[in-house]
Order: structure tokens, then C-alpha cells, then sequence
């Protein structure tokens, strides 16, 4: 799709403009589902299929039509049809995580075979740019509706993004999350769930849906199954301020700013509660105090977990009650209809509490448009298989695949490789000629494959390729015959790491390094090669690589996650130096050591007591191999604070003064709104680009108390912004900051406070103090 007609289709849903796109046309058999069909006569007596109605209308005139079993039928994942009423069945799982997803509700037999699979999660949120990140969850959008227009789609609820803090380096699947970082968790939730739901980059909450995100998992899940402790069992015990500061603000800014319209409730029992029977999570808090009005399903079988398997309940039917009086929705599964009508009639449920779920399900389906007649003549109906797989959505495959690569040594300036005197070159690795693998999880059929040695060959006709290793695994290796290879290169790129059948869904790594024999065989061709080579690693979670950080044979470094369908050139273009790489690590890079701490350990910070080291860039005292933010670049680039007002903040107004009387610090509650808004003030700093090459940047700023204490983290990211400079260039980079937000910390009630005393902007080796005073 050009990019003219997808600024055309988010405005017209921005602004609620009432336009009617004209359809594709189609055959009967990929026809999509919908209802209210106006040539049936019937329609036009039914008060839910009356656009003109609020859909809260609408809705509850559904709701009272049905049946009990026929409202029960409802509250699974494969909702059942509705015949005497025109509604057809419909499907709420479907996944679209970097890319459309071919199982459940989706399914790629017609005219669509393929979707655009862009990068693993975790290399996208490397790229540290959040327009890139709305793009992506825009173009998945479009895809999805296509798929749906072409009658391949069962249902429009997509249960992405998973925006989980990667707390532990040895968790299967934070290769799926943006990373340890809340503010950056929370950010590329807003700006995918904005994307994919057919808003505006700045938002605008939406009443018509293109798509419908679902932010997972809530809350606190990040071990799936680790040394016989799994994500079914697990009771992750979590401290209140631990929750305030690191668990819950990504779900809160997918919620209050990015308007998702579903949240997932995950398997695990936080503080022993399962989190889909927590009526303080789920209404309390989400609905309360966040304002969700989506839907919530739960992970799934997680509903069927709270009786059989956590022991919560006391019964199947207790167990169906706890969910949905908590405020859970649809059970992704089949326990509530198989034991919902008995809970009724046992009177431990009400069929209230079943209407209010089903209105916060209805209404999600009617925003979609799926009660508004021929979808073919409505918002997003022109929408056609033409524009999955589109010249457009691949270049942007590409173009985040480029824009995440992280680029960790480069001693000497070995790269980029000169396209001209490079007349031969090795690839060696497991993973050099991996296309599968390039995917990551959660993935469907790519549009194509571009493996790292078909990137490097269109750059040396002269390649040379050994696999080392018959697998990522690498039992055994064949290190002589890969030596040999080296040997008669001119330059040697070994593409090694990890894969799905080391770090996936139900499977969490038990140590650091990398597996069987690939560091030997690293060290070994390293060795024999002509000049210093360049190592390539594809992998979701972090590998202790600390032998060739240290190795003057090894000469350079790339991180390349699991960079999609077009992975492989963007490796290509960053060694040859077509794109000068500007990536940085969204997750710390810890020694192998560290798998002496229990992965079933939530805590966030140090005890030093102990020997506990705390866990992320924010509070980890231990050794690290690579940090949170690393990443080298062909060029260099300064900073200078440029503009910072004020230096100086007083907390005493008229207001609050008897609140930091005799106190270091003030609650940000007792300041209030007013207060806080009053206070915002604006940080801009100088980029230079100091290099002979043009390059994207990452400006990172960071904050950080003089005199750190009372749990307060080391340093925290408060804001990111890409910049785009030409060799010599300088520019300024505004970023607009609340004390309130910004300079404040989780005390351990999980209440934000502000204390006294000097706090630092860092950006760079560069930092400017501000003092905060009574």
C-alpha cells in the first residue's frame, strides 16, 4: 500500500470522518463473517444491528435476545453462532506479534499464502524508535483486515503485543517483549497497539477499529518452565513497589494511552492469587483506576488452572465464578462453557455477571464493524489481498531488521568491509544459511526468505560456506574442515547464537552461553583466518560472550536478534557498510554466573546483605558483559545540554508545604494535577555527528539521583528519540519532562514520592543537575 493511501485510511479514522470505501470484489466462498446483513429482513427489527444506536445499545439489545446457553456459548475463544439472529461464529484467538500468525483464526489456504514477518520483537525495540514501531503494528493492521476482507480470518482480535518485562537473561520467550525496560515496554506498547488499531501515532482513541490489540500478560510473568518450576504453578511473589515501578506501567500506558481494546490476564498467581481471578487487578485496578473498557481473556486453559492445578477454587464452578465476578471476560478454552450453566444454577454466579462480560465482548465486535452489514462497504473494505506482502511492508521488514542490528565491537574500524577489495570471503555457522530461524516465534509464512549467506553472496561472488555445526546445538563441530574454509578467505563472518529450540514458549534457557562446541569453533576459525573476523549472533535472549569481547582475532561483533524474512540483507548492507548501524541493546548482557540466582526470584533490587544483585540496568550491582543501551555506530556522536529550565525545583507551594515539612521527600499524589502540569519543563540536547558517515541515532536520556537510595534505581530511562545526521551534522533533540513523572520513585507502598536533593539528566557521558528542594 502506498504510503499516501495509509495516511488516507488512518486519518479517516482519526477524525471519525463518515467515508464509505468502496469493496473488492470477492467470492461468495471468501466472504468474511459478519451480521446484521441488510438483505435480510429480519435486520431491520433488531436494535443491535441500528448503527445509529449506541453501541452500549446495541449491545445490551443483543444481550437481552439470548439465551442462557446461548450467552454461556459465548465466553470461549471460539465463540459459537448464533443462527436464529444472523450471528455468526467467531474466533478471538489470532496472532499477530511481528507478523500475522497461520493458526487459530487465520488461515493462509486462498487467495492470501503469505504475510510480511517482520523482526522479533526484541530487535525492533533495539531500533529505540517509535514511529518505526507504529508502522510495523500499522502495516500488521492493514494485513490482518486484508486477510479478514478475503474470508481467511475468523475473527479481528489479534492477542498481541507481549510487552512483559524481560526480567530474567534466561526466560524462553522475552525474545517476544521490547526488552527490560518499563518506559520502553510501555512505549512500544502505545505506539503498536495505536498502529494496528487503525489510530493516530499521537492517539486519538478510536471508536471504529481496524484491528483489535491485546496487551499480555498481566502481570508479572516472565518464567515459563525452569528447573521443574512452571508459568501453571508458579507463584510469583512480588512486592508492592516492585509492581508500581517495573511490572505494571507497561500495561498501564498500553491501557490509558494506547486504548487497547484487550488485555490478557497470564497463567501465574502474583502474592497467591491467580492473576484471572484477581478482582483487584483486573477491576479494581484496570478497570478503576486505568479506565480499560476492553475485553480480558485469559491465557489459555489458565481458567481451568485455578481449581485443577493452583488449588484456588474449590470446585470447577467456584473456579468459573472467581473469574468473571474479578472482571475476565472469555476464557480462552473451554471451561466456563462447560461448567458456567452449572455455576449459575449452583447460584455461585449470576447471569449479571455474565451480561457484563458479554457487553465488554459485543462492544468489541461491533467496534470492529462485524454488526454493521457488508464489511465490504465500510471503513477498511477496500482493503485487499494487494496490500499483504507489499512492496512497502517488506522494505519496512527490511528497514527495522537494519534499524535494530546492534553493533556490540569493531576493533580497528574492521567494519564496514570495503565492497572493492573484498574478493573472498567465509561464512561459517549454524546459523549462517537459517532462514527458518531468522523468524523467531510466533511467526506465519514470510513473504520470502533472505538467509545471512544469501545477503553476504550478493555482495562477494567469491563465498565460501560451512555450517561448522549441523545445528545451533552443535554437538560435535567440524572444526578442521571449517578452519580450512577460513584459511582461504580473505575475511571470515561466522553467523552463530541460538534458536527456537533453545529459547522458545515453554522452555527457559539454563545457562548463559552459547551451546556445545560453537565457542570452540569460533576461537579455533578465529584463529586461523587471515585477519580478525566478524562475529554474528542471532538470538532472542543474551549470551555471556565474554571470550570474544575479549579476542583480537575476533575483531567485530553483531547482535541480530531474530531479524525477520528480510534479516539476512540487513546483515549484508551493515557489513558492507550500507547501512551504518545504530541499534542499541534493549536488555542487560549478563555473565553466565548469574544463573546461581533463582529465576523464580522477582525481586527487583539488591540485597546486598545477601549477595542478591538485583536484576536490569535500573538496579543490578553486578559484573556485566554488555549494558543496557550499548551499541557502537560507523560514526561517532557527542552530546552537550543545550537548554535545561529550570536547574532548580521548589516543592514548597502554599499547598503542599506541611506535606515536606520536617520530610525528604513530598508524595506526588498530595502535589496534585495542578502542581505537576505547572512544573513540566523542557530538556534539549545537542547531537553531533563527529563521523565521515551518515547515520540514525538513538538519543537516550537517562535520570539518576546524585545520592541514590531507599530502593531507588541506579538510573532510569525517561525518554528516547531517533535522530537522522549527516557526516558533520549537528541537531537539537527536545524532550519535555514532569518532575512528577520523571524525578520520582516507587516508595515500598508502590506510591510514587519525590525526594530532596540533587537529581542528574544523563545522556552520553554527559550530565546536567537539577535540584529538587522543599
Amino acid at each position: 500500500m502506498k504510503l499516501h493511501s495509509l495516511l488516507f485510511i488512518n486519518l479517516v479514522i482519526c477524525l471519525g470522518v463518515g467515508v464509505l470505501l468502496v469493496g473488492v470484489h470477492c467470492t461468495e466462498s471468501s466472504s468474511p463473517p459478519f451480521a446484521c446483513d441488510s438483505s435480510d429482513p429480519l435486520t431491520e427489527s433488531y436494535a443491535f444491528c441500528n448503527t445509529t444506536l449506541r453501541i452500549s445499545q446495541r449491545a445490551s439489545d443483543l444481550i437481552s435476545r439470548l439465551t442462557l446457553d446461548e450467552k454461556i456459548s459465548q465466553l470461549i475463544n471460539s465463540a459459537a453462532s448464533i443462527p436464529r439472529l444472523g450471528i455468526p461464529a467467531y474466533e478471538w484467538w489470532s496472532e499477530a506479534l511481528h507478523g500475522i500468525r497461520d493458526r487459530h483464526g487465520i488461515r493462509f489456504n486462498g487467495t492470501i499464502r503469505s504475510a510480511t514477518s517482520f523482526p522479533q520483537v526484541i530487535l525492533t525495540a533495539a531500533s529505540f524508535d517509535a514511529h518505526l514501531w507504529y508502522r510495523i503494528g500499522q502495516a500488521i493492521g492493514i494485513e490482518t483486515r486484508a486477510m479478514y476482507n478475503a474470508g481467511q480470518a475468523m475473527g479481528m482480535t489479534f492477542w498481541a503485543p507481549n510487552i512483559n518485562i524481560f526480567r530474567d537473561p534466561r526466560w524462553g520467550r522475552g525474545q517476544e517483549t521490547p526488552g527490560e525496560d518499563p518506559v520502553v515496554a510501555g512505549k512500544y506498547a502505545v505506539s503498536y497497539v495505536r498502529g494496528l488499531q487503525g489510530d493516530c501515532f499521537e492517539g486519538g482513541k478510536v471508536d471504529v477499529l481496524q484491528a483489535s490489540a491485546c496487551c499480555k500478560h498481566f502481570t508479572a510473568y516472565d518464567l515459563d518452565n525452569w528447573n521443574g518450576i512452571d508459568r501453571y504453578t508458579f507463584d510469583a511473589r512480588v512486592t508492592m513497589q516492585d509492581l508500581a515501578d517495573t511490572y505494571q506501567p507497561p500495561f498501564r500506558s498500553c491501557i490509558e494511552e494506547g486504548r487497547a481494546s484487550g488485555l490478557m490476564c497470564a497463567y501465574n498467581r502474583v502474592n497467591g492469587v491467580p492473576n484471572c481471578a484477581d478482582f483487584n487487578l483486573l477491576s479494581k485496578t484496570v478497570r478503576g483506576q486505568w479506565g480499560f473498557d476492553g475485553y480480558i481473556v485469559s491465557d489459555c486453559d489458565a481458567v481451568s488452572l485455578v481449581y485443577d492445578v493452583q488449588g484456588y477454587a474449590k470446585s470447577p464452578e467456584d473456579a468459573v465464578a472467581s473469574v468473571l465476578t474479578a472482571g475476565m471476560d472469555v476464557d480462552c478454552g473451554s471451561y466456563l462453557q462447560k461448567h458456567g450453566k452449572s455455576a449459575v444454577m449452583e447460584k455461585k454466579l449470576t447471569e449479571s455477571e455474565i451480561d457484563r462480560a458479554l457487553l465488554n465482548l459485543f462492544t468489541v465486535r461491533m467496534r470492529l464493524g462485524l454488526f454493521n452489514g457488508n464489511p465490504r462497504k465500510l471503513p477498511f473494505g477496500n482493503i485487499g489481498p494487494d496490500q499483504v506482502c507489499s512492496t512497502e511492508h517488506q522494505t519496512l521488514a527490511l528497514e527495522a531488521a537494519r534499524n535494530g542490528i546492534v553493533l556490540l565491537k569493531n576493533s580497528d574500524r574492521l567494519l564496514p568491509l570495503s565492497k572493492g577489495e573484498t574478493l573472498s570471503l567465509a561464512v561459517i555457522g549454524p546459523n549462517a544459511n537459517a532462514t527458518d530461524t531468522l523468524l523467531g516465534n510466533y511467526a506465519g509464512p514470510p513473504c520470502k526468505f533472505i538467509s545471512p549467506l544469501q545477503g553476504l553472496q550478493s555482495y562477494v561472488n567469491n563465498t565460501m560456506y560451512h555450517s561448522g555445526c549441523n545445528d545451533v546445538a552443535c554437538p560435535s563441530a567440524s572444526i578442521e574442515n571449517a578452519v580450512d574454509v577460513a584459511k582461504q578467505a580473505d575475511y571470515v563472518v561466522l553467523v552463530m547464537g541460538l534458536d527456537q529450540t533453545q529459547e522458545r514458549e515453554k522452555h527457559d534457557r539454563l545457562d548463559l552461553v552459547l551451546p556445545g562446541k560453537q565457542e570452540q569453533l569460533i576461537t579455533s576459525v578465529a584463529k586461523a583466518a587471515k585477519k580478525p573476523v566478524v562475529l554474528i549472533l542471532l538470538c532472542g535472549g543474551p549470551v555471556d560472550i565474554s571470550f570474544a569481547k575479549g579476542n583480537s582475532n575476533i575483531g567485530s561483533i553483531l547482535w541480530a536478534g531474530y531479524p525477520g524474512e528480510a534479516g539476512g540483507a540487513a546483515i549484508a548492507e551493515t557489513i558492507f557498510g550500507d547501512h551504518n548501524p545504530g541499534g542499541r541493546l534493549p536488555v542487560t548482557w549478563y555473565p553466565k554466573d548469574f544463573i546461581k540466582i533463582p529465576m523464580t526470584d522477582m525481586r527487583m533490587r539488591p540485597e546486598p546483605p545477601s549477595g542478591y544483585p538485583g536484576r536490569t540496568y535500573r538496579f543490578y550491582t553486578g559484573e556485566k558483559v554488555f549494558e543496557f543501551g550499548d551499541g557502537l555506530s560507523y560514526s561517532s556522536y557527542s552530546y552537550e545540554f543545550f537548554s535545561v529550565t529550570p536547574n532548580k525545583l521548589y516543592l514548597n507551594q502554599p499547598s503542599t508545604a506541611h506535606v515536606v515539612e520536617n520530610s525528604s521527600y513530598v508524595s506526588v499524589s498530595e502535589l496534585g494535577t495542578e502542581f505537576c502540569e505547572a512544573k513540566k519543563f523542557s530538556a534539549i540536547i545537542a547531537v553531533r555527528n563527529g563521523g565521515e558517515m551518515a547515520g540514525k541515532h538513538p538519543v537516550l536520556l537517562f535520570v539518576k539521583q546524585a545520592k541514590a537510595g531507599n530502593g531507588s534505581p541506579m538510573k532510569q530511562l525517561v525518554g528516547f528519540q531517533n535522530v537522522f545526521l549527516d557526516a558533520g551534522e549537528s541537531a537539537n533533540v527536545e524532550f519535555i519532562l514532569s518532575p512528577c513523572e520523571h524525578l520520582s520513585r516507587a516508595n515500598k507502598d508502590g506510591l510514587r514520592v519525590m525526594e530532596q536533593g540533587i537529581h542528574l539528566l544523563v545522556v552520553g557521558d554527559k550530565e546536567y543537575p537539577i535540584a529538587i528542594v522543599a
